[in-house]
C-alpha cells in the first residue's frame, strides 16, 4: 500500500486526513491548511502527536506552545487540547485504541 493510494478525509474544515488503522491503533497523516482549527476536545485515545512541517499552536491542559517541524507532543487520554494551524501543517499523529470515527 502507498500513502497516496488512500483516500484523504476532511474531518474538520481545513484538517484533511489519510488513516491507516491497526487492531490497536490509528496512524493519522494529517495535511492541514493555515487557520485550520481543531476545537478544544478530549478523548479516551492515547494520542503523539509528530508536526513534519510548518508551525502549530496546541494546548495542551491549559498550556499553549508554539510546536514547529520535528516537535513531537504526546497526549494523555482524556487530556483536554487544541490547535491551530499557523502556517500550512502536516501532522502525524498516532491514536490508541483505534479511531473507530476515523474508519
Amino acid at each position: 500500500m502507498k500513502l497516496k493510494e488512500i483516500k484523504s478525509v476532511e474531518i474538520m474544515p481545513g484538517l484533511n486526513g489519510r488513516m491507516i488503522h491497526g487492531q490497536t491503533m490509528t496512524w493519522a497523516f494529517w495535511d492541514i491548511e493555515k487557520g485550520a482549527e481543531v476545537p478544544m476536545h478530549q478523548h479516551i485515545h492515547e494520542q503523539i502527536m509528530h508536526v513534519q512541517e510548518g508551525k502549530f499552536e496546541f494546548t495542551l491542559d491549559g498550556k499553549t506552545k508554539v510546536y514547529g517541524s520535528n516537535s513531537v507532543v504526546v497526549i494523555p487520554s482524556n487530556t483536554l487540547h487544541s490547535g491551530v494551524a499557523l502556517t500550512s501543517c502536516k501532522i502525524l499523529d498516532v491514536f490508541s485504541p483505534v479511531r473507530e470515527e476515523y474508519r
